[in-house]
Formats: C-alpha cells, sequence, structure tokens
C-alpha cells in the first residue's frame, strides 16, 4: 500500500520508502503512458495495415516537438514548486500554478497554427512518402487540434506529483490509458475511422483527464490552487520555469531532429519498410527509458526539496538508490530486445519482411541499453538541483554530440544497419560522459561536507 505523500515528508521520512513512496506511483504512470503509444501502434499496425505504421513513425518528430514544449513548461514548473516548497515559499508556489496554465494555453495555440499551416510539407521534410503521407496527415491533423489538452494535461499532472499527489498523477495517466484503449480499438475496428480514431482516442482520453485535474487545482482547500491571482504572469517565475525546463526542451527537440535525420536516412536506403521497422523499434526503445523517466520524476521531487533545504547527505542517498534501479530497468529492456525480438515485432505486425527487419534492428540498438540508465538519472539530477546548464550539456551529448555526427557517417557505409550501430554507440559514449560528471560532482560534495 502506497502511502500518501505530503510537501514536508519530503525532507523527514526514510529516503528509501520515500523514493518508493513517490516512484512507484510515477513509474506505473510512465509505463502506462507507453502503452498508450505502444498499443496505438499495434492496433494501427494489425487494424489499418503495415504502411500505417510507417506513417505514423513520420509523425514522431511533430509529436516530439509537441512534447518537448510541454516539458519545458511542466517539468521545470514542477522542478521550481520543488524547490519554492522547500523553501516554505507558499505564495509563489501558488503562482507557479497558475503561470504553468497560462504558459501551456499561449505555446499550445501558436503550435498548433503553425503545425496546421504547413503539415504536408513537414511531413513529406521528415521522409514521408506518397504511400505514407495520406496516414501521417490524418494522424497529425487530430493531434494537432488536441494540442492544447496535452500541454495542459502533461504540466498539470507533473504539478501534482510536485505539490505531494503523486497517486493523483498515476490515477490520472492510469485512467487517460484505460480510456484510450477503450476508444481505439472502437474507433478503428467498429467505426472504421482508421488511423484518424487512434488519434481522437487519445484526445478524448487526455481532455477528460484535464477536465479531472482542473477541478483537484480549483479546490480552495487544496493546499496549493489555482485563484484569480495566480493567472497573472510574473516574469521571475516564467524565466526561472523555463530557465530549468530548458534541459528537456532541447532533449525533446532535438529528438524532433535526430528522428528527421533517422528518417531521411532509412527512407534513402531501406524506403517505407526501413522507416516502418524504426517505428516499431522507436517504440520499444522508447518502453524502458519512459519507466526510468518515471523513477526521475519519483526522484526529483525529493531531490529538489532536501537540496533546496541544504540536506545534502539525503540528497546523494536517494541518488545512489534511483541509480540502481534505473540500471536494472534497463538491464529487463536489453533482455527483451536481443533475446526475444521476433516476438516483440510481431506484436505490431503481421507482415514477415517487416518483422524480419525491425527483429534485426531491436537486437542491435537495445545493446547497450543497462549504461543508458546511469545517463538518463544524472542529466536528471542536475536538472533537480536547479544546475540547468550541466543538466542541458548532458540531455544533448547522446543526440547532438554523439549521435547526429554518427547518423551522418555510419549509414553512408553500412545503411541502414549504419542507423542502428549509430543508435547504439551513441548510448555508450554519451553514458561515459554523464558518468564523469557525475563522479565530478560527488567529489565537489564531499569536499563541502
Amino acid at each position: 500500500m502506497i502511502e500518501k505523500a505530503t510537501p514536508t515528508d519530503l525532507g523527514t521520512k526514510n529516503v528509501w520508502k520515500l523514493l518508493l513512496q513517490y516512484a512507484i506511483p510515477s513509474v506505473i504512470a510512465m509505463t502506462a503512458s507507453s502503452l498508450y503509444n505502444i498499443t496505438d501502434s499495434i492496433f494501427i499496425g494489425q487494424g489499418v495495415g503495415a504502411i500505417a505504421i510507417s506513417g505514423l513513425a513520420i509523425t514522431f518528430p511533430l509529436m516530439n516537438l509537441g512534447a518537448a514544449f510541454g516539458a519545458m513548461i511542466g517539468v521545470g514548473a514542477s522542478t521550481l514548486m520543488s524547490l519554492r516548497l522547500g523553501q516554505k515559499d507558499y505564495e509563489s508556489a501558488n503562482s507557479i500554478l497558475g503561470n504553468v496554465f497560462v504558459l501551456n494555453l499561449i505555446l499550445g495555440i501558436v503550435y498548433t497554427v503553425v503545425i496546421l499551416s504547413f503539415m504536408d510539407p513537414i511531413l513529406y521534410f521528415f521522409g514521408a512518402s506518397n504511400d505514407s503521407l495520406p496516414y501521417a496527415h490524418d494522424y497529425m491533423v487530430v493531434v494537432s487540434l488536441g494540442n492544447i489538452v496535452t500541454h495542459m494535461y502533461l504540466g498539470l499532472n507533473a504539478l501534482l506529483r510536485a505539490t505531494g499527489k503523486p497517486l493523483v498523477s498515476m490515477y490520472t495517466t492510469i485512467s487517460s490509458v484505460i480510456i484510450n484503449i477503450i476508444l481505439t480499438p472502437l474507433f478503428i475496428y467498429v467505426f472504421e475511422w482508421g488511423i484518424k480514431g487512434a488519434a481522437l482516442a487519445t484526445v478524448i482520453a487526455q481532455t477528460s483527464m484535464l477536465v479531472w485535474q482542473i477541478k483537484i487545482f480549483s479546490n480552495k482547500s487544496e493546499f496549493i490552487h489555482l485563484h484569480k491571482e495566480t493567472f497573472r504572469l510574473k516574469w521571475k517565475i516564467v524565466k526561472d520555469s523555463l530557465s530549468i525546463g530548458l534541459s528537456p526542451f532541447l532533449m525533446n527537440a532535438t529528438a524532433s531532429v535526430i528522428v528527421i535525420v533517422i528518417n531521411q536516412s532509412l527512407s534513402r536506403h531501406g524506403g517505407d519498410l526501413a522507416i516502418g521497422a524504426y517505428g516499431i523499434i522507436n517504440r520499444m526503445a522508447i518502453l524502458f527509458p519512459m519507466i526510468v523517466l518515471g523513477l526521475n520524476q519519483g526522484m526529483q521531487p525529493i531531490v529538489g526539496y532536501n537540496y533546496g533545504a541544504r540536506n545534502h547527505d539525503r540528497v546523494k542517498e536517494v541518488l545512489k538508490y534511483t541509480l540502481m534501479l534505473a540500471t536494472g530497468i534497463m538491464t529487463l529492456g536489453f533482455l527483451m530486445g536481443v533475446f526475444f525480438p521476433e516476438a516483440v515485432a510481431s506484436l505490431f505486425t503481421k507482415d514477415a519482411e517487416l518483422i524480419k527487419a525491425a527483429s534485426s534492428g531491436l537486437k542491435i540498438v537495445l545493446t547497450f541499453f543497462p549504461l543508458l540508465g546511469i545517463q538518463m538519472v544524472t542529466a536528471n539530477y542536475f536538472q533537480s538541483i536547479g544546475k540547468a546548464d550541466k543538466a542541458i550539456f548532458l540531455s544533448l551529448t547522446r543526440q547532438v554530440l554523439f549521435l547526429l555526427p554518427l547518423l551522418l557517417f555510419l549509414p553512408s557505409i553500412y545503411g541502414v544497419l549504419g542507423v542502428w550501430y549509430s543508435l547504439r554507440t551513441a548510448d555508450v559514449l554519451s553514458s561515459i560522459v554523464a558518468s564523469a560528471f557525475l563522479i565530478r560532482q560527488y567529489q565537489k560534495s564531499n569536499q563541502k561536507a
């Protein structure tokens, strides 16, 4: 049984129990969120067709970019919220809530207008063919129209965790997934709405949960709640939130660039089949990092609160436990991808050729997966203690410093295999750099002690 959490518990309770108390709901929520995307892909692949998987893969950069803006606001504000609660600055904490609401509304509208205005040229640039474009277009039109809801939903969910409600955050995500899993096959198989139906199911699920979140934060009896004054944008809160949130924004934004490069390379060397294989690999390669992200979300308020309260021993302790758990989670991903790739690929499609292509890629891409947990936890740790510059650098090392140059070089030699080799090599190199940063930070902490 997971106990109810309160903000002040972050500085007093047993660290291991506290991490489990916060991380378990977040891990369950992020696992459910991953299943959201996986089940969508399965229903689309099995119910619409193999080429629809390629169309869905073409939309990944736009999906990542939307997530980038949502993360910049939500993650940045939730980290700032934890720091302010640790400092007992409750007035600022309430203002952060209202500012998140307004910022998400503004950025969500701007993003939607821009994407809808240039949809087809963008998708062609991302690697769409004449065959896959209709699927990518239909999916993204619906998702873009619901983008404001997605931004709000993700941002408020992050604040639920930061204000001592990890269970509520978990229930919100799980409920959204359940609604989506019920509606997607209904819309695809019964109503025959195709890939549009999958997108519509997602938007409806998130909208229903957003209504619940707003109701929770509108309750005046809550510790942190919305009221008229909280909606006034305050420059310092906006600046600090965006500064801290710049790390996950850049990580997601550069992920969009990387996926564009990957899709363009796969289109040249393998066509729609290779892009479809990446669509399957991407879903599985994201599942376990998403679980680690949930673990990081559980760690973040504990680290932020105790760092703000100068409880450095507790900060080190929760970091140690998080690294251990993250490595174990990523090892499970390695075992699944390397030893059971055909079974994994078969979930998404009946096409034998696509199964073969995806299985080959899974074996290569997930080879050094266990190391990636170190890189992810370390970047989140620096973000949680407000060291945005180091968090940004570590977030970008894998994708910009290593992966992008590899993608521009190896595919020209090895073709499609070069794309898979690039992903694997970047995992190793970025993990080495993160380890060096973490060791250096630990040495500095010991010198100050």
